[in-house]
């Protein structure tokens, strides 16, 4: 038994000795690697170094080219602004005006452009503001505008041909047009406008029994319950209207202009007159 441990005990240390004898021989061929690869890296590093500066010389020599083509556009360019401010000034000579012109003629086109766009306010706000004064301007005929103006100049024409409904106001007891006028228009001188609106009959005329009561023939005669057309008037009907209102007044030689401006005596005539019409046109009937 004893003999057997001994034995078994000298290979154990035969096996050790020959792992450590692997060991160190391995060491040094690791050793030899390391030399071996720090005198490759040096060589390697110089030949890289080498590449870089001929490669900084020849991006040196690159951006030097580029920095001289550069300062060659830039002179270009220079000299192109020039040419293209001085056909700008041409061109806006041709059609009577400056650049600061069109800077205005811009800020007044877009302002406008934008109402019509939007239907903003009335067709006759947009002519004021600035469509009119735009349209009298040669600036429009600038490439910039042309084509806008054509296309808003369209769109002003079709907003003005749209019919809008008329507003109406439903007469009480005591009312009259000069009353009704200065309601709805701020000033009595533009009853004659209502009254041309329901000459030939009242928003409610088919809902009347009372066939006089279905137009106002006569102004100084209207009924509760009528429903007057109120048409939308621009400066130059209003005028008009106003004109109308101080003929009409001189023939019928009226003082007073309180709202009661007719003369009782005259509202009794006209007061008899239909009726005797009436009677006459009954009569036929029967």
């Amino acid at each position: 038994m004893k003999f057997n441990k001994l034995f078994i005990l000298f290979f154990l240390a035969l096996g050790l000795s020959l792992n450590n004898a692997n060991i160190f021989a391995q060491d040094d061929d690791d050793d030899d690697d390391d030399q071996q690869m720090e005198e490759m890296d040096e060589e390697e590093w110089q030949r890289q170094m080498d590449e870089l500066n001929a490669e900084k010389s020849n991006l040196t020599t690159r951006l030097a080219s580029l920095n001289g083509e550069i300062d060659g556009l830039k002179s270009t360019s220079a000299s192109k602004d020039k040419e293209l401010e001085k056909c700008e000034s041409d061109l806006y000579a041709l059609v009577g005006t400056t650049k600061s012109g069109v800077a205005d003629f811009r800020k007044k086109f877009e302002e406008t452009e934008k109402k019509i766009n939007g239907k903003v306010g009335t067709p006759a706000d947009a002519r004021k503001m600035y469509f009119d004064e735009i349209s009298k301007d040669k600036a429009r005929c600038l490439p910039e505008f042309q084509d806008r103006y054509a296309s808003m100049k369209k769109k002003l024409e079709d907003w003005e041909g749209m019919k809008t409904p008329e507003a109406c106001y439903t007469v009480v007891k005591g009312d009259c047009l000069w009353k009704i006028s200065k309601m709805k228009y701020g000033s009595p001188y533009y009853w004659p406008a209502i009254w041309d609106a329901n000459k030939n009959g009242v928003a409610n005329a088919d809902a009347l029994k009372n066939a006089r009561h279905k137009k106002v023939t006569n102004p100084n005669l209207i009924y509760p319950g009528q429903c007057m057309k109120i048409p939308t008037l621009t400066d130059a009907q209003k005028k008009e209207a106003e004109m109308k209102s101080k003929k009409y007044r001189k023939t019928r030689k009226v003082k007073k202009t309180d709202g009661t401006d007719m003369k009782k005596e005259d509202v009794k005539k006209d007061v008899k007159k239909d009726e005797k019409k009436d009677v006459k046109k009954d009569e036929k009937k029967k």
